[in-house]
């Protein structure tokens, strides 16, 4: 097979942001003028104040109503000033005298522009929650310090160029957490990625840790606690990075749309079980147990959630609304649509797309998608329209593991689109009659990314896949819950579900030069910056079992999708993969009974895990973490400060303390002495999951 060789830019490393300046100011020497005033006088005569020194562009974020007190501030952006209008979101940042842009166009992954930080105080408890009329009293929910538990979890919102710092204080009596940014890079900050055993120890009960890092990315995402299943019990929360877009809109919607499963049997219960208890689908946390079950509800059902649309009627045509559409559910993969309305997709995942449409998109777990939604409902002989202005929003279950599922018709009415906001009447609008229900991703060809990569050659050849497998029969030995593994080639065909070490995170082991734990499934990739890393993903074709899909996720990484096949078994006869700006992003869908082949530059050195994103599948043990650049004696990497250090070891001391102490565990009565246990019993045993 041959490889073409990819054409690529010159730049050859990142830049920090902390110290990007592709801006200034303006004079012969290099700096900005500003009006020379006698300080003395300034002082004691009110008359002529001292004057506040320039600063750069704050605006409300593109789309958003003025009652939104969030800015994006640029203040050392001297000379700058904002350019996205209606008719062109594709600008961000324009300087009038240089001509120089941030926007749709830039290479965000070298180039951003210098924003400020933004600083959140988060806290996770264990609470109780009504989504849809039955009690749910295992919720672990975050909260803004001070305010109450909420699902979804607090919005929290920055611009392209910031700095992020998130302190996160744990309030759970008897779990740990970490939390992970879903997607962010994290270029050279692999320890605020947030994954407890890899890279950093979870936070204890009644301890806190602080997340810092760069925002060179912009769209939509979540954050979810990555300590085993503990984000399916409610530890998630949306988050929006603004930034241009690839297709004009006029207003962004309220807050981001998150739909997911909910159960009412705790995940960590549900591992087991394989049975989220009475399990509802919710939309921006609301659902309604009588319509998606047909049981009575034991609480009061809460209101549907309802999004808002103005019609407008002039020389500019119709509004058109911009949707941030997120999967974060435990094991759902959804259809999403809105009776009688189109959607134009025009990001996946962080990367913008030339934009397309359709009447409806496929979300898999961890999956994003920006979506414009024009306000003018199509009407036709197929899709009347009945006058109540009322239309449904939909979310169906896509059968992707097998064995179908009967539900109640209109299970799928998960939210309302109203163009009259007092109105309280539920739709009668019709489901489009012509959508895909398929377990298939978004067609492979309409996600073209704007900003264009071509792949090099592989440097791993010879080593490039790695195996999804399924076991029947786990070895019990390997834990009660090992059932499935990412097997490397290089591992040979030993079944190695992956487990990682609560007190032991692979962060403090980066300069290991031997023989790495068996279980933790390190595959180390020693390459440049410049170099590529081919993995090919597909079903176990050992024992020929005909896989569902499996969402990837990968993290530190925006991957390029080389091939996507359903149906087909891997071979090399069958490989026909794509060079020139193929789709990318950082979650694909595993084809059911197919294989992907995905690529990514090894220009961001650490220990980066990559996982399904099916909750109970990465407990599973569907995860692997690929070492990336194996790090020299007396090398130190940008982040590995001997501060980072010090309070990785200090949040491992913290976590070992209140660990080591087994009356704070879960059922401490157990035992003769109130801790003798069985460690491989899943009722009794602290860490019975792969922990991820």
């Amino acid at each position: 097979m041959k490889l073409y060789e990819r054409f690529w830019s010159s730049l050859t490393q990142l830049l920090n942001i902390a110290t990007l300046s592709p801006f200034g100011d303006y004079n012969d020497n290099g700096r900005q003028q500003v009006p020379i005033i006698n300080t003395e006088i300034a002082v004691g005569n009110p008359t002529y104040p001292i004057p506040e020194p320039p600063k750069g562009p704050s605006f409300i974020p593109p789309g958003h109503d003025i009652g939104n007190k969030f800015r994006c501030e640029y203040p050392s952006m001297i000379g700058w000033e904002p350019c996205s209008t209606e008719e062109n979101r594709g600008c961000w940042l324009r300087n009038p005298t240089t001509g120089e842009e941030f926007n749709i166009n830039t290479d965000y992954e070298f180039l951003a522009p210098q924003g400020i930080q933004r600083s959140y105080v988060l806290e996770i408890s264990n609470t109780s929650y009504n989504a849809d009329g039955l009690d749910f009293t295992e919720a672990k929910l975050f909260n803004l310090l001070g305010e109450k538990p909420q699902y979804p979890g607090p919005w929290l919102q920055a611009c392209w160029g910031d700095v992020l710092q998130v302190t996160v204080i744990n309030k759970m009596q008897y779990n740990g957490t970490s939390i992970h940014w879903h997607g962010i890079r994290q270029n050279q900050t692999m320890h605020m990625d947030g994954v407890n055993g890899i890279t950093q120890c979870p936070i204890a009960p009644n301890d806190s840790f602080v997340y810092k890092f760069n925002i060179t990315q912009y769209g939509s995402s979540w954050y979810h606690s990555h300590y085993s299943l503990q984000y399916a019990d409610g530890a998630v929360g949306p988050m929006t990075l603004h930034g241009p877009a690839s297709g004009n809109f006029t207003e962004a919607a309220d807050i981001p749309l998150l739909m997911t499963d909910w159960g009412h049997r705790s995940a960590f219960e549900a591992l087991y079980t394989n049975d989220l208890g009475n399990a509802t689908v919710l939309l921006n946390g609301v659902g309604n147990v009588t319509r998606f079950l047909n049981i009575s509800a034991d609480l009061e059902i809460p209101e549907q959630y309802s999004l808002h649309f103005k019609n407008r009627t002039s020389a500019a045509g119709p509004k058109k609304y911009l949707l941030r559409l997120i999967n974060t559910s435990f094991d759902t993969t959804f259809v999403f649509s809105i009776d009688n309305h189109n959607l134009t997709v025009i990001g996946a995942d962080f990367v913008p797309i030339h934009p397309y449409s359709n009447t409806s998109v496929l979300i898999g777990i961890g999956q994003r998608y920006n979506v414009i939604v024009e306000a003018n409902p199509i009407h036709n002989e197929s899709q009347p329209i009945y006058g109540d202005g009322n239309f449904w929003i939909r979310n169906y279950v896509v059968n992707c593991g097998g064995g179908d599922v009967s539900r109640p018709q209109g299970y799928e009415q998960a939210g309302i689109l109203r163009y009259n906001a007092s109105s309280t009447d539920l739709p009668k609008s019709l489901p489009w009659n012509k959508m895909s229900k398929a377990c298939s991703d978004e067609t492979y060809s309409s996600l073209k990314p704007i900003l264009p990569w071509t792949i090099g050659n592989p440097s791993n050849a010879g080593q490039e896949h790695d195996v999804v497998s399924n076991f029947v029969n786990p070895d019990p030995k390997l834990g009660p819950a090992a059932k499935f593994s990412m097997e490397p080639t290089t591992f040979g065909s030993t079944f190695l579900p992956l487990r990682i070490d609560f007190d032991n995170p692979t962060f403090l082991h980066l300069n290991n030069t031997g023989d790495w734990p068996e279980r933790w499934i390190i595959v180390p990739e020693n390459y440049t910056d410049k170099d590529w890393i081919y993995l090919v993903i597909a079903g176990d074709r050992k024992n020929q079992y005909r896989a569902g899909a499996h969402p990837i996720h990968l993290h530190g990484h925006d991957f390029a999708i080389l091939q996507q096949t359903e149906n087909q078994n891997l071979s090399y006869g069958n490989l026909n993969l794509k060079f020139d700006n193929p789709p990318r992003r950082d979650v694909v869908l595993l084809p059911r009974n197919g294989f992907i082949v995905i690529a990514f530059k090894t220009d961001n050195p650490g220990s980066w895990l990559m996982h399904c994103h099916i909750a109970k599948h990465a407990a599973w043990g569907l995860a692997m973490q690929v070492l990336e650049r194996q790090k020299k004696a007396d090398e130190i990497w940008p982040w590995e400060t001997s501060e980072a250090i010090a309070v990785a070891r200090e949040t491992c001391r913290k976590w070992n303390e209140w660990h080591g102490d087994c009356k704070k565990w879960w059922k401490p009565d157990i035992g003769p002495d109130g801790c003798e246990r069985n460690r491989t019993d899943p009722v009794y045993a602290f860490q019975d999951d792969s922990g991820i």
